[in-house]
């Protein structure tokens, strides 16, 4: 049976969800990162990372990474809108430039003793995570890389005695001789 024309045109118009990574320069004083953050939650968009350090301590200057859904219309119009806030100085999508390295740090906190104590260092010799405490009955894993490398750790080590997860959020940037 055909679809009538109107349930057509609907689906033309449904824009899926896309993740993307959002650089951005700001002043560092008071309030940036709250008035950042309420242009967010005042319009109900959601973010999945977020990070932030002052990077230039002589200027003054710090860089937010924000990891964020939406469809291409809600990024272009958070990007416009992040764009016009007076702190910032600037505003790029590094999903969009294509040519940018992303990474995360991860503590991973493991329970057990045995069989799963071996699986898990092996694992963690896998995966590159490193030992950074250790008692008779538990880990903690040092881990970076990728949010989906991260996330894959993780899985594999919930039934081997996963207890808790401490995790920095995305940091991301440009490759290549070019600054932001």
């Amino acid at each position: 049976m055909e679809q009538p024309a109107s349930a057509y045109f609907m689906e033309e118009r449904h824009d899926p969800n896309e993740t993307h990574t959002l650089t951005v320069l700001v002043a560092n004083e008071p309030g940036v990162l709250a008035r950042v953050i309420g242009l967010f939650s005042g319009r109900g968009y959601n973010i999945e990372s977020l990070t932030v350090s002052e990077t230039e301590a002589h200027k003054h200057v710090s860089r937010i990474t924000i990891v964020t859904t939406g469809t291409p219309m809600v990024i272009t119009q958070i990007k416009h809108q992040l764009d016009r806030m007076i702190p910032v100085h600037r505003v790029v999508d590094m999903t969009l430039t294509g040519r940018s390295i992303e990474r995360e740090l991860a503590m991973v906190k493991l329970r057990g003793t045995g069989e799963h104590r071996v699986e898990a260092l092996r694992l963690a010799e896998a995966f590159r995570a490193r030992v950074i405490d250790a008692t008779i009955e538990s880990f903690v894993f040092e881990i970076t890389g990728n949010t989906g490398k991260i996330n894959q750790f993780i899985d594999l080590m919930r039934p081997l005695g996963l207890v808790e997860i401490s995790r920095t959020g995305v940091a991301a940037i440009s490759r290549g001789p070019e600054g932001m």
